[in-house]
């Protein structure tokens, strides 16, 4: 069995995946023109985004949750989302740019989830699970708390497999002696490559009620 070498996550890493989930969250929440979400509102889901995978990350390993106990993490997402917030009026089409900001943005923190599970010896299976789990959770908690259908359980997104192909991709990559930066960037360009195509291409599982009529038809035909 190939023994997978520690490593520790550059506060850099974690600082950039956090600034990108709160421009994201900022951008998100920005573009809901029908609803009046205040300064304090936009900012609060830039830093939910942000903080929001970390968080679940850190619940599921036991460890203390180190956006609360680092100092940069929440200013840097309050930060960031102010600038998103601001930056609105520039994108003539936010769609587009939050679709991969998003994208970019499970790969991070699915990257860094999985490299930190790794870190405090998590095998590989559960590894992968925590950094999917890291990848989704800020995008749920940005759903729930502006009260819209939850993304990770649209038809079409597959979310969670993005995140978890890049997180099987890292462990596999670690396994075999890859360095720990280069295992980490290819497992963030896999789950961006792979969420961007299902968003282009339609990819998704069979929908719960198309199997539910298939049953029921197979059943009269019976």
């Amino acid at each position: 069995m190939t023994e997978i070498m520690p490593f520790v996550i550059p506060l850099w890493a974690e600082l950039a995946a956090v600034g990108l989930g709160a421009l994201q969250g900022a951008l998100f929440a920005g573009a809901f023109t029908d609803r009046r979400i205040d300064v304090l509102g936009v900012v609060l889901i830039g830093i939910g985004v942000a903080l929001g995978g970390s968080l679940l990350r850190d619940i599921l390993l036991g460890e203390p949750p180190v956006v609360i106990r680092g100092e940069w993490y929440l200013p840097v997402a309050a930060a960031v989302a102010l600038i998103g917030m601001s930056l609105q009026r520039a994108f003539a089409r936010l769609d587009t740019v939050i679709l991969v900001l998003d994208a970019v943005t499970i790969g991070l923190f699915g990257a860094i989830g999985t490299s930190k599970a790794l870190a405090l010896g998590v095998p590989a299976g559960p590894a992968v699970f925590v950094g999917a789990a890291a990848a989704v959770g800020g995008s749920v908690l940005r759903d729930v708390t502006l009260n819209v259908p939850v993304a990770l359980f649209h038809v079409g997104s597959l979310y969670a497999v993005a995140a978890a192909a890049g997180a099987v991709l890292l462990v596999v990559l670690v396994a075999g002696g890859v360095p720990a930066l280069y295992a980490a960037i290819g497992g963030v360009v896999v789950t961006t490559v792979i969420r961007l195509l299902a968003v282009r291409f339609g990819w998704s599982f069979p929908e719960q009620q198309a199997l539910v009529v298939r049953r029921r038809r197979r059943s009269r035909l019976a």
